[in-house]
């Protein structure tokens, strides 16, 4: 007889299907919405975001390189507008990011490449208590990165921008 331990056949399929289920619930919202979410803050990216208003433009170089925009829900817009720190409760802001490409039409231009990632920030002062008010998702091809990464968030944030609420981007008039 093998002395080979490993499970096979409907075991190891059923198994792996477990895990696999597992996986998968442990990445959706906590709101129940069924969409991947980030871990430690269940953060979602936020339907019809690209329809947002936007609060400002940015170029990071190396080594990233990329184009950004930040774009914010009413609620960010208004209290960008009116200068309101703290940002109220139901504040969202995403970051869309793309690789820096000149562009083949105007050579002095720089356009947007492939997509690199999408970052949100969610306000709740009771729920995200211990960053700030804040919940941090960061998504590459719409699905969350790891928990190490999300564990940097709010850290950065707060060696930063503390005195602007944890928000990196100033509003672009």
């Amino acid at each position: 007889m093998p002395s080979d331990r490993r499970l096979r056949g409907p075991g190891a399929l059923l198994l792996a299907c477990t895990a696999s289920g597992l996986l998968v619930a442990a990445a959706r919202a906590v709101d129940g919405s069924g969409k991947p979410a980030a871990p430690i803050y269940g953060v979602t990216v936020p339907d019809g975001y690209r329809d947002w208003r936007l609060i400002a433009p940015a170029l990071e170089d190396a080594p990233l390189n990329e184009l950004r925009a930040v774009v914010g829900n009413d609620r960010a817009v208004t209290a960008y507008r009116a200068g309101t720190l703290p940002f109220p409760d139901g504040t969202v802001l995403v970051k869309l990011a793309w690789e820096r490409m000149p562009s083949a039409e105007f050579e002095s231009a720089t356009v947007p490449g492939r997509a690199t990632t999408v970052q949100v920030m969610v306000k709740d002062a009771k729920r995200y208590a211990a960053t700030g008010g804040w919940g941090f998702g960061r998504f590459i091809d719409g699905k969350p990165v790891d928990e190490a990464q999300h564990q940097t968030c709010f850290a950065c944030h707060e060696a930063r921008v503390r005195n602007h609420d944890y928000v990196f981007t100033p509003y672009a008039p």
